[in-house]
Parts: structure tokens; C-alpha cells; sequence
């Protein structure tokens, strides 16, 4: 008879280990992480700030996407009933209102130096996080989420939303004027996680609405029609821009990480849509199998950072993140599927996380390592992220119905 081992998740010492590893990653990043002048430093190797931040400028810059990542991870240590987080939120949710926000047009800027603005523009992406950042206070109680969630609402109907696509547009002026007429994937999706937490945080349809729409367009209709690579950049009217690449935000070709990512997404928008949408389980799996065959070196291991049209690797560098998408995604499959390949990928990726990833001598993850493996610094500098790594701990632990925030309001796992 063929031995069938459980699933790790199911073992008391596995979750425990999860949750000594979340304890550890929110260590590292709690001595310095708070900016007395307002935001939170990015932070080296070591743990300690960087003294340009990132990406490297003149003088420290505080980052929209950093502040409202940070405000979300420690909203989530507040509901795992961290002592001392609440601290983080606090000093998170003042600089975004007090600091990034645009007083004078609205919207929030991109990155704010010593001496005013570094990149006043407003951007989707960092848009999205705005409101990730205030649903996850609202639920863990915070006074001043509702003013913070109400604003960003608002912004993002008013001044991003394009009804006609159902879709955000990407990137506009310090005074609204449209800065260029780029369409991306990325602040899509990341918005569709948000959208969906906003949803939990005030009961409100129009957010979960939202969602459904851009899944269905970049999922359902664009993914399906590339063989399930899916495409990052867009024309105005949505359609694809093959050719498109600039940089480690907008690289040429499809990011294997985001098919993985879209997988916790759409399965987490299926269930929350009360399971409707027929076509989300077949679309979730069909992208993780693309992304294991496709963007996992086979040789190695890690995920490659991005693929050409034909899957064939161009970045091969291993980023940490893909890793963490790879482990939710498996672990939300293998939760809602019960097919064993996703539990024997669970732990494959866990294991060389272990190996690869997890720096034991001196914390946190390395964020990027090259195709030999050796830890490297272009374009990612530091261990800026304590985000994906987080969650990459907790989103095994909960439920798929929700997002992290409510499975922990609900639950009770705690540190």
C-alpha cells in the first residue's frame, strides 16, 4: 500500500514553525524600522536603515508602497496579539494622512523625502495599497481607518477607476493630468486584493464588484487567450503591449510571480463571490501549472523572475517574492483541491526557501539571488519587505474565504 503523507499544515509543529517564523520576521524588522522624522526606513542586510533608501536617491526617501505595506503587516501583528504593533500602525497611518497624503489636489504621493516631495505623482499601485493599508486598520480597530478608507475610496472611483473597462488606469500628474498612457497588470491586481479587503471591512458589494471585473478581464479573458502567460503591460484601450519594458516594476515579458499570486486572488474572489464564477478553480489551476512547468528551474530550483512569450526564462534571477506567491498559492490549492501535487509543491518551495532564502545568520529573507544562487543587489538593495515573507507564513494557517486580516479577527491564531 502507498504511503500518503498528511498535509503539513495539518501538524501541530508545522503551523508552529510558521508562526516562529512570522515572530522572527517581525523582529527583525521592528528595531528601525520607525523613521522619527515620519514613515519607516528600508532596511539593509543587518536590519538597520539604509542611508539613501531604496531605490538609492540622494537622501532617505519614505515610499508610499513601504508605508502602506508596513501599516497592513502590523495590523496583522495587532490582530495576532503582538505587543507593540499597534505602535507600527499608528506611526504608519499618521504619515500617510499627514505625509504622503496630497493636501492641496488629493491623492497620495509616491515617495516624500526630508525636504518635500521626491515623485509627486499618483500612482495606481501605490493607490492600491492605500486602501489595503486602511481596511487592514479598520479591522484591527484602528480610530482613524474609517477617514483614511473614505478618502482613498473615493479617490480611486473618482480619479482612477475607468468604467468603460472596468479596469484602473495606471499613473497620473501631482494635478491629475494623466502622466502617461500606460496600462499595467500589477497595481490591477494588487488593487483586486485590496478591493476585496475593503469589501470584508465594510460589508460594502461596490468593492467586491470591482474585483470581480478586473479578474474577469485579466484572468478569465486576457490570461486564457496567452496560454496563461500573462501579459503585464497594456495599451489605453487594453490591449496588449508585447514589446513593453522598462524596469524591475515594468519588466519585458510576463512576471511568473503574478500568475502565482492571481492564484490565492481568484480562488480567495471565488469563494468570497460564494463560489458563482465557474470558470476561477480551472483558471487558478491551469496558472499555477503554467507557472511550476514554466518558472520553476527544474535544474536549481526558485522561480525565474520573468519568461518570454514562449516561456523560455529572460530574468533569470530568483526574487524571494515569486517563492511566497508560490507557497500561498499551493497551500490555498491544496486547501480547496486536495490533489497532492500541491501539497508535494508546498513543500518543495518551502524547503528551498530554507536552503536559499532564509538568512539564519543575520534575518529576514534575501530578496534576490542570482542564477547561481549567490545573494545579489541590482536592482533590490537591503531587505526592504516584510509583506510577501509575512504573509507567506499566515495565509497556510487560515481559511480561504477571506484575507488574512479576517481570518485572524475570526480565528484567533495567535503569536
Amino acid at each position: 500500500m502507498l504511503f500518503t503523507p498528511t498535509r503539513w499544515v495539518t501538524h501541530t509543529s508545522h503551523r508552529q514553525w510558521l508562526l516562529g517564523e512570522a515572530d522572527r520576521l517581525f523582529s527583525f524588522y521592528e528595531p528601525y524600522a520607525i523613521n522619527p522624522r515620519g514613515g519607516f526606513h528600508d532596511l539593509d542586510d543587518r536590519g538597520e536603515p539604509l542611508p539613501t533608501g531604496w531605490p538609492p536617491a540622494a537622501e532617505p526617501t519614505r515610499n508610499l508602497f513601504t508605508t502602506t505595506r508596513l501599516v497592513h503587516c502590523f495590523a496583522i501583528g495587532t490582530l495576532l496579539g503582538r505587543p507593540g504593533a499597534a505602535r507600527y500602525v499608528d506611526h504608519g497611518m499618521d504619515f500617510l494622512w499627514s505625509g504622503h497624503r496630497d493636501r492641496q489636489s488629493g491623492g497620495y504621493r509616491w515617495s516624500d523625502g526630508y525636504a518635500g516631495p521626491v515623485d509627486d505623482s499618483k500612482q495606481a499601485y501605490g493607490h492600491a495599497f492605500v486602501l489595503l493599508a486602511a481596511s487592514s486598520a479598520k479591522v484591527a480597530g484602528h480610530p482613524d481607518a474609517e477617514r483614511l478608507l473614505t478618502d482613498i475610496s473615493t479617490v480611486l472611483e473618482e480619479r482612477f477607476w475607468d468604467p468603460k473597462y472596468g479596469m484602473a488606469a495606471e499613473e497620473f500628474t501631482a494635478e491629475w493630468q494623466p502622466k502617461s498612457d500606460y496600462r499595467g497588470q500589477n497595481s490591477n491586481m494588487h488593487l483586486t486584493e485590496a478591493l476585496m479587503a475593503a469589501h470584508e471591512a465594510t460589508g460594502e458589494q461596490r468593492y467586491l464588484d470591482m474585483a470581480h471585473s478586473i479578474a474577469r478581464m485579466l484572468i478569465r479573458d486576457i490570461a486564457a487567450s496567452n496560454e496563461w502567460r500573462l501579459p503585464e503591460h497594456y495599451h489605453p484601450d487594453w490591449s496588449i503591449d508585447f514589446d513593453y519594458g522598462t524596469d524591475v516594476f515594468r519588466p519585458y515579458g510576463s512576471t511568473v510571480g503574478h500568475w502565482l499570486e492571481w492564484v490565492r486572488l481568484v480562488l480567495q474572489l471565488w469563494e468570497m463571490g460564494s463560489r458563482q464564477e465557474t470558470w476561477m478553480p480551472e483558471a487558478a489551476r491551469s496558472l499555477f501549472t503554467q507557472a511550476t512547468a514554466e518558472g520553476w528551474d527544474h535544474s536549481q530550483g526558485g522561480f525565474y523572475f520573468t519568461v518570454d512569450w514562449e516561456g523560455r526564462p529572460v530574468d533569470r534571477d530568483r526574487y524571494w517574492w515569486p517563492c511566497t506567491e508560490g507557497i500561498g498559492a499551493a497551500a490555498f490549492l491544496g486547501m480547496i483541491d486536495g490533489d497532492q501535487v500541491y501539497e508535494d509543491w508546498y513543500r518543495r518551495v518551502w524547503d528551498w526557501c530554507e536552503h536559499h532564502l532564509i538568512d539564519r545568520e543575520l534575518g529576514s529573507w534575501h530578496h534576490q539571488l542570482d542564477d547561481s544562487l549567490s545573494p545579489r543587489t541590482d536592482p533590490w538593495f537591503g531587505k526592504p519587505d516584510l509583506y510577501h515573507t509575512l504573509q507567506a507564513c499566515l495565509v497556510p494557517l487560515l481559511p480561504t474565504t477571506g484575507s488574512i486580516v479576517r481570518g485572524l479577527a475570526e480565528t484567533g491564531v495567535r503569536l
